[in-house]
Parts: C-alpha cells; sequence; structure tokens
C-alpha cells in the first residue's frame, strides 16, 4: 500500500472517531432521525484493489557488534585517564589508562626472582651433571673390582688347581719310586751287612732312609687325598665369594649413585619448575602492565556501564557514579561499551501469535522517536527460537524478538537503546474486495458489517481473508460499489439484523463459547489489528481499552491511545484472532 493511501485511511478512521464522538455529545443519546443525517465520512464504498499487510510493532535499537571494555587487571586498578562518555573513537584510539606504577615495582621483584631461580636451576644441572660423572667412575671401579675377581677364580680353576694337582701327583709318584730304590738298597745293604761288605752304621742309615721315604709316599698320598677333598673345595669357594662380593659391592656403589641421581634430578626439576614459575609470574605481570592502557578494538560510540539500566543487564543503578580519574575498579569490571553505530538493528517484540508470520528477508520500516518523520529501511535477519515473557505485569504475555538489519546512515546519529516502532511488511494481497477495518463487527465468531439499506444499514455477515493494520480483505459478502459504515449505529439507523440462529450456529461450530462482546474489531484467522497511524507504543500486548463495551465500531477502537501493536498480539475480545492480521 503506497503511504499516500496508508495516510488516507488513517485520516478516516481518525475522522470517523471524531465524527462518533461529537454526534454523542451533539444529539445528547437523542434518536430523532432528524438529527441524525449520516455524514459521507462514515460510509465508506467498497472497492477492489491491492494492498500491504503491515505489520505494527515495537522496540528499541541496538548495534550490531558492541565490545565490551573490562578492567583485566588482577591487581589494585586505578584509572588515571579516561575517553568521555558519547565520544566517537576510532579503532586504535586510547580509551582507559591505569595506573603502572605498583605493576612496575612488582616487575623489577619478578625479574630479579627470574635471576635468583636461573641460578639456582644452572647450579642445580653441574650438581647432577657431576653426581653422574661420579656414579660412572665409582661404576667403572666396581667393574674393574668384579673383573679382577672373576679373573682370579678363572687362573685358579685353570692353572693353580692343575698346578697343584700335578705337582702333588709328581710328589706321591717321586716318594713311591724313592721308597722302592731305597728298599732295594737296604735289601743290598743288608746283604753286604751279613757278607761285612759295609759297616752296620751304613746299613741303619739305608733302613732310616727307607723308613723316611716311605713316610713320604704316605705324607704325599695323604697330601693330594687332603687337597682334592678340602684345601681345593676351600679355595674355591673363597675365589667365588670374591667374585660375588665383587658384584655385591658393585650394585651397592650403583645403587648409591642411583638414589644421589634421583634427589639430583629432582633438585633440577625444582629449580627448573621455580624459574618457570618466575619467568610465568614475569610475563603475567609484563602482559598486565599492556592492559593498563585500553585501546579500542573497534570503530564506536563510548558509553560507560553506569549509564546501562540495570532491569537491561548493566552492573550501574541510578546510584552508581560514571568512572573518573582516581576511580578504582574490580576485576573484571565492566567499563565502557563500544556499541558500532555503523550498523545498527532494531530489536522489535512481535507477539507468540504473530511470530510464525515474520520470515527473515521480509522488508521493515522503522521510526526512530528521536526522529519520528525519518523512516529507516530495513530486513529482517532472525527471529528469536524462544519466547521472552511479559514478568510480573504480564505473566501471560509471550513475545519474540525479532531482529532488523537498518540501512541507516552513520550521520543520522542512532544511538543504541532508542526506542523505535517499525512495520514489518508481511506480504501484498493483489486485487481483493477490501474495506476498512472500523467497518467490522463481531460477535462470537460471527464477523458482520453494516451495510447501506435505505436510509439506513442493515447487518450483514462477511468472511474474511488477509488484513494489514488498516483493511482488511473480505472474501465473502460484499460487492465493489456496497457502502458499508464504519462506526456503530444507532438503533435508527439499523434496518435489519442477523438471525440470531446465525450467531447460535455459529457458536455450537466453535465449540459452544460464549460468545464475546459485540462490536469488537476483528477477523478470522487472526483479523486486522486497529486502525492507527505510524505504530505507536511498546508492543505490550494489552488489551486495546478502546474497544470495550458492546457494539464499539472498529474506528472507535483504532483512535484510541493504545498502540496498534498491541491490538494486533492481544485483542480486546481475549481471543487471539479478534484484532491480530490473519496469518497466510
Amino acid at each position: 500500500m503506497q503511504p499516500h493511501t496508508r495516510f488516507a485511511l488513517r485520516s478516516s478512521a481518525l475522522a470517523a472517531t471524531v465524527a462518533l464522538v461529537g454526534f454523542a455529545f451533539g444529539c445528547g443519546g437523542s434518536e430523532d432521525p432528524s438529527a441524525a443525517a449520516i455524514a459521507s465520512r462514515d460510509v465508506h464504498t467498497v472497492e477492489r484493489s491491492s494492498f500491504d499487510m503491515i505489520l505494527p510493532v515495537s522496540g528499541e535499537l541496538a548495534a550490531q557488534q558492541q565490545v565490551e571494555i573490562r578492567n583485566k587487571l588482577e591487581s589494585r586498578a586505578v584509572i588515571t585517564e579516561i575517553v568521555a562518555e558519547g565520544t566517537r573513537i576510532s579503532k586504535g584510539d586510547v580509551v582507559v589508562r591505569l595506573a603502572q606504577e605498583e605493576l612496575i615495582d612488582k616487575i623489577k621483584d619478578a625479574r630479579d626472582k627470574v635471576n635468583t631461580a636461573n641460578s639456582a636451576t644452572v647450579a642445580a644441572q653441574q650438581a647432577l651433571a657431576i653426581k653422574e660423572g661420579e656414579r660412572q667412575s665409582g661404576l667403572d671401579k666396581a667393574d674393574v673390582t668384579v673383573r679382577i675377581a672373576q679373573l682370579a677364580l678363572e687362573g685358579w680353576q685353570q692353572g693353580d688347581v692343575v698346578n697343584k694337582r700335578q705337582q702333588l701327583q709328581l710328589a706321591k709318584e717321586t716318594a713311591a719310586i724313592n721308597l722302592d730304590r731305597l728298599k732295594g738298597r737296604f735289601e743290598e745293604s743288608a746283604k753286604l751287612v751279613k757278607q761285612g761288605y759295609i759297616a752296620k752304621d751304613e746299613f741303619e742309615k739305608d733302613r732310616i732312609a727307607m723308613i723316611e721315604a716311605d713316610a713320604k709316599v704316605k705324607q704325599a698320598a695323604l697330601d693330594l687325598d687332603v687337597y682334592e677333598k678340602y684345601t681345593y673345595y676351600q679355595d674355591e669357594a673363597k675365589k667365588k665369594s670374591d667374585l660375588e662380593q665383587a658384584r655385591a659391592e658393585r650394585s651397592r656403589v650403583e645403587e648409591k649413585f642411583d638414589a644421589e641421581l634421583v634427589k639430583a634430578k629432582a633438585d633440577v626439576e625444582s629449580a627448573e619448575f621455580q624459574l618457570q614459575s618466575a619467568k610465568d609470574r614475569l610475563t603475567n605481570l609484563e602482559t598486565q602492565l599492556g592492559f593498563t592502557t585500553i585501546t579500542s578494538p573497534i570503530d564506536g560510540l563510548v558509553v560507560y556501564a553506569t549509564s546501562i539500566d540495570s532491569s537491561n543487564g548493566g552492573r550501574g543503578g541510578g546510584d552508581a557514579q560514571p568512572p573518573q580519574v582516581g576511580t578504582e575498579l574490580k576485576p573484571n569490571e565492566l567499563v565502557i561499551l563500544l556499541p558500532d553505530t555503523s550498523r545498527m538493528v532494531a530489536n522489535l517484540k512481535v507477539s507468540e501469535a504473530l511470530s510464525g508470520r515474520i520470515k527473515p528477508e521480509q522488508k521493515v520500516t522503522v521510526y526512530s522517536d528521536a526522529m519520528p518523520n525519518q523512516p529507516i529501511g530495513g530486513a529482517v535477519t532472525t527471529v528469536s527460537v524462544l519466547a521472552a515473557s511479559g514478568g510480573w505485569r504480564d505473566p501471560n504475555r509471550r513475545e519474540y524478538t525479532v531482529k532488523s538489519a537498518l540501512e541507516a546512515d552513520a550521520a543520522m546519529g542512532l544511538k543504541p537503546a532508542m526506542r523505535c516502532k517499525a512495520e514489518i511488511l508481511l506480504g501484498r494481497v493483489d486485487d481483493a474486495i477490501n474495506i476498512p477495518v472500523q467497518a467490522i463487527f463481531r460477535q462470537g465468531p460471527v464477523a458482520y458489517v453494516y451495510v447501506k439499506d435505505g436510509a439506513g444499514f442493515a447487518q450483514r455477515q462477511v468472511d474474511l481473508g488477509r488484513a494489514s493494520e488498516l483493511v482488511i480483505e473480505v472474501s465473502k459478502g460484499l460487492q465493489a460499489g456496497e457502502k458499508v459504515l464504519l462506526r456503530e449505529p444507532k438503533s435508527f439507523e439499523v434496518t435489519a439484523k442477523l438471525d440470531p440462529s446465525v450467531f447460535e450456529m455459529a457458536n455450537a461450530s466453535a465449540g459452544g463459547g460464549r460468545p464475546s462482546q459485540r462490536g469488537m474489531n476483528a477477523s478470522p484467522e487472526g483479523g486486522a489489528p486497529a486502525a492507527s497511524g505510524r505504530p505507536r507504543g511498546d508492543g505490550s500486548g494489552r488489551p486495546n481499552r478502546g474497544g470495550e463495551g458492546a457494539s464499539k465500531p472498529a474506528a472507535a477502537v483504532g483512535a484510541g491511545t493504545e498502540p496498534a501493536a498491541k491490538t494486533a498480539s492481544a485483542p480486546a475480545t481475549g481471543k487471539p484472532e479478534a484484532n491480530a492480521p490473519a496469518a497466510q
């Protein structure tokens, strides 16, 4: 629908309301036909035309991109410089400076600790290297001792034992041969003594020598026997014991140095850990020092966190003091918000009953309260997945947030949290019979109009279709050229009424529910919102007070002070279809 068409319809709605009020006061409630001339502005000629289906909503503006500036210092943070609120800054500009002296002192101490820890680490590493060298030397020495003991055992087994056995065997055999020789000599001496060739003394010497030789034979045999049975095993046990003792000593040396190495390695790990901790501490402090100068990551508008209303998630309340030089900040405290005002969006509130009709890419026209006469184009980007509750004031209300990207010039000076009204273009109805919404009346599920009938008007049931905020499609019951009344007629103006059975049958078909209040402007499948100008109000969804009472005309509803978005989302009759555009 063209803007001038919407303006004409709105003017018609307002005129109908004024005429109704003026007629009521002028006639003083009289039903005198002579005083009840029907003004032409109260009558509308039915036509076939096209119109836009527009949903009036309200909401507020927000930046598409918004960056939070927080205090990242873990220690005491005192502001020494801060950009004035409302300043537009560029990316890289300094927005806040914090005191650095305390951090600088801490960094100096941290560097001293790093140097000390580094020295301790080097000393521990050198001590470990020394222990590793001592261990290797001790093991090498123990290995030599083991090798010597092993060679001694092998030398004894392969040399000493063989040599000893040969000596003992030789001594035994030599003694036996010598004994045989001396026995022969003794026998010869005995013969010579008898013959008188030698002296008896010579004979006794030979006998003594034979006896000694016999004793040597026995001694040699005994020595060999003792060696084989005792001395050999004794020497073997000693040699093997020496080898085992050497091996055991090597194990003890290895265990001793291993224990010392474990301690030395632990000292190194402890020193390295302390060094790394000191380095991390120094790095953290240097990073913290960088946090004392906060620059803007984007182009944006400086907004102090204290300016944000607490109900919108801000930390500040009405008594919160804005940050200034000397203000001490808490860790991670929100200080500044930087909304990028070059790309704005409108967060619009849509009732749950109408949220299904909102689709991405639908055109939106936004009117900021700060610039109510300057339309801002846009398009729907997203519809929230979950509905938000109306809170304690209206716990039964459910609203969805519709985000709309705006095509706004940065020079317009739009700011986040500005209130706005908007019109969402749901679609277009082409070449259809349509009438102003204030011509529609309801009684229960039955919609009807007052059609020109002679000097008065007659009730006629109609079937309604799609609707905008001002105009509604009539799919059945009217023809182009007929005239309908835009207000509720006086009793003397009514020439014919619908048969009561029509309402009874409709109520029965609808489930036998109690008929709704008469005269509430509505349409089937969601109905049409009250006629109005540019969307007004906050979209709270409360019933339109202007429609209360029996058989009030739509013009009276549309001219009330309640916003059109409210009448669209929550009808005066208490039913979702009462004042909302029909779902298509």
